[in-house]
């Protein structure tokens, strides 16, 4: 009898124990799926940097730095700017490979790529309007329309300084070489930076120059230059700069897309930030950011609440 109660009592014992145990285990288990679900939660709340992709012009590395700036301070998502040939911003953004841009200059001057990957891209309409492009050169030379180039070209040593061979401004400069019958000018391919470089080594040496030209640049407030007229219309009217992505964004970032959707600005807005990175020295992403700091409202009316 003292042996049954005893064996009572310690099965008694030994079952309190295997449900605490049970209960243990349930618990961690509990846990271990709460801390699962809250893991893939987290997970599935990690954000993909958005890709941003421009060419290396002193107007893009503007507007770059400042979208990349938005998305990072006020969206809190990173984001990587990538420079690259226009052929290759196209066709990326066109592949998937990257999310956006906001350098696209339009109508005219990248229709091509537009047309060609009118159904991979989605167009979200100009980010800045008034745009102006054409032959430039110092204003202490003595001549004032294209017309006149030819019969000076010895003075430009035969040359036209342009940027990227695939830029739409290089398809305008040669149709014009076309149209104005310019037999004796040849245009130089290379960068927008060289091609600064090489216009303000031009005019502190008081040489004659031309160059290919846009609106807005930061050359315009640095030196005296001035548009050559244009009297059979090649380089167009005024032009815009509108924001491409790529499929599927809306519905991968809404967020993102949302504001891209509603980034613009002003020509004046664009060259401000150029002339903080010029004159104050200031790297592009520092000159983005302090221009955020200066122009709060426009900024948050960019960002859907």
């Amino acid at each position: 009898m003292y042996l049954f109660r005893t064996n009572r009592k310690h099965l008694a014992y030994l079952g309190y124990t295997l449900i605490s145990i049970i209960v243990i285990l349930l618990l961690s288990v509990g846990c271990t799926e709460s801390s699962s679900a809250k893991s893939t939660s987290d997970n599935s709340e990690l954000k993909e940097p958005v890709k941003l992709v421009y060419v290396d012009w002193a107007s893009e590395l503007a507007s770059a730095h400042v979208v990349k700036a938005v998305i990072e301070e006020k969206l809190d998502r990173e984001c990587q700017l990538l420079s690259v040939s226009l052929i290759a911003m196209w066709e990326s953004i066109a592949a998937g490979d990257q999310d956006a841009t906001v350098a696209a200059w339009l109508p005219s001057l990248q229709s091509r790529f537009l047309e060609e990957h009118r159904s991979e891209v989605q167009d979200l309409g100009p980010n800045l309007e008034g745009t102006k492009i054409g032959l430039v050169v110092p204003d202490y030379v003595n001549i004032d329309s294209i017309t006149e180039l030819e019969s000076k070209a010895d003075k430009f040593n035969n040359k036209i300084v342009g940027i990227d061979p695939h830029a739409g401004i290089m398809d305008k400069t040669a149709a014009a070489l076309e149209a104005y019958k310019l037999e004796n000018m040849k245009l130089v391919t290379g960068s927008g930076p060289t091609m600064t470089k090489i216009l303000g080594k031009a005019i502190k040496e008081q040489r004659w120059i031309v160059v290919t030209g846009w609106t807005p640049h930061w050359k315009f407030a640095k030196y005296d230059l001035k548009y050559l007229q244009d009297p059979l219309g090649v380089y167009g009217e005024e032009e815009s700069i509108h924001s491409i992505v790529r499929k599927g964004l809306r519905e991968d970032m809404p967020k993102v897309h949302s504001f891209l959707d509603n980034f613009y600005w002003e020509p004046e807005d664009m060259q401000a930030v150029m002339l903080l990175a010029k004159n104050e020295d200031f790297s592009y992403q520092r000159a983005a950011q302090k221009w955020i700091q200066e122009n709060e409202v426009l900024v948050d009316s960019w960002i859907e609440n």
